[in-house]
């Protein structure tokens, strides 16, 4: 029997209709005859809040009893889940990290996970449950609970795909895949089939919101192929793989940070494609104030009154 590995985000558990529009997905793979593990983040804005509440009290918390707190937002979506998919007839389970346990090693706040144990997990799949397991958090050595970062839901989901050895690793996002931008912000942007470790990892450390680059480098160094795919029952989604589309550019990103803009092309750079993208912006009126170039990216610094537009620019001047 295969093993799918499934990951919702925040917005995809807010309520009680996503919550109920994911265990539908879930119990759908359920149905077709697949074990599942279900990896799911803390609801909406919950971790937020939490931060929050926190900061009301003090502005440097311990990273100890922060870690405690945001854990906790993860523990609630995981139960939520659990109930949901019980009220659709499905069994299942809601086991926290430190119950499965993924061991995390490292800073409070930024841990990575070193090991995930199986015995209890698949104990309840051998009995056709789903195990619905706490996304971004683990368990250091000393039994106390660790947050695993930005983007630690889909780190802890390749992690487990890895550990049981998953025919498939579904992250399910708002969008249905990876996209040669931002679609929200470039109407022109297309959704890639396939896009490589390498250049999935260029695209996150460029500033890409669609995974994070140590999810992406565990997932090369564990040979997982993460999709990344809408809650539909009908998404096509993005493979991350060895051997992504074959395109000079893959992808453009957007980094805004205070008064700054920087807009990257990832992909093959080259002294051509430099001159192209310069053009563009030269042609849009838009000026470039600085210029870093590596192998694989191309990244220009903008004013940032004028970032989506070099977005728009600078993507449709070298995706094809």
């Amino acid at each position: 029997m295969s093993l799918i590995v499934q990951k919702f985000g925040g917005s995809s558990v807010a309520d009680a209709d996503k919550l109920l529009q994911s265990a539908r997905l879930i119990r759908d793979a359920y149905a077709g005859g697949s074990d599942v593990i279900a990896v799911v983040s803390a609801q909406g804005d919950c971790t937020d809040r939490l931060l929050h509440q926190a900061r009301e009290l003090t502005p440097q918390p311990s990273g100890r009893e922060l870690d405690t707190l945001l854990a906790a937002g993860e523990q609630m979506s995981a139960a939520l889940t659990a109930i949901a998919l019980e009220t659709l007839g499905v069994p299942a389970v809601s086991l926290g990290a430190w119950q499965v346990p993924v061991e995390g090693t490292g800073a409070h706040g930024d841990a990575r996970i070193v090991r995930v144990g199986r015995e209890r997990v698949d104990a309840a799949l051998a009995a056709r449950r789903v195990v619905v397991v706490t996304g971004f958090q683990g368990v250091n050595d000393r039994g106390d609970l660790v947050t695993l970062g930005r983007g630690g839901s889909d780190y802890s989901a390749v992690a487990l795909a890895a550990a049981f050895h998953a025919a498939q690793c579904v992250i399910y996002t708002d969008v249905d895949g990876v996209y040669t931008a931002d679609p929200r912000l470039c109407p022109t942007a297309r959704r890639l089939a396939r896009v490589s470790y390498a250049d999935m990892y260029a695209l996150s450390h460029a500033g890409a919101q669609v995974l994070h680059d140590k999810c992406v480098a565990l997932a090369q160094e564990r040979g997982v192929e993460p999709e990344v795919r809408e809650r539909r029952a009908d998404s096509v989604g993005t493979r991350i793989c060895a051997e992504g589309e074959q395109r000079n550019a893959v992808g453009v990103t957007l980094r805004q940070e205070g008064v700054r803009a920087t807009v990257t092309v990832v992909g093959r750079v080259s002294l051509a494609l430099e001159k192209r993208v310069l053009a563009a912006l030269d042609a849009a009126g838009v000026a470039a104030d600085g210029v870093d170039a590596t192998e694989r990216t191309l990244s220009l610094h903008v004013p940032i009154e004028r970032a989506r537009e070099a977005l728009r620019t600078v993507h449709d001047a070298v995706i094809e």
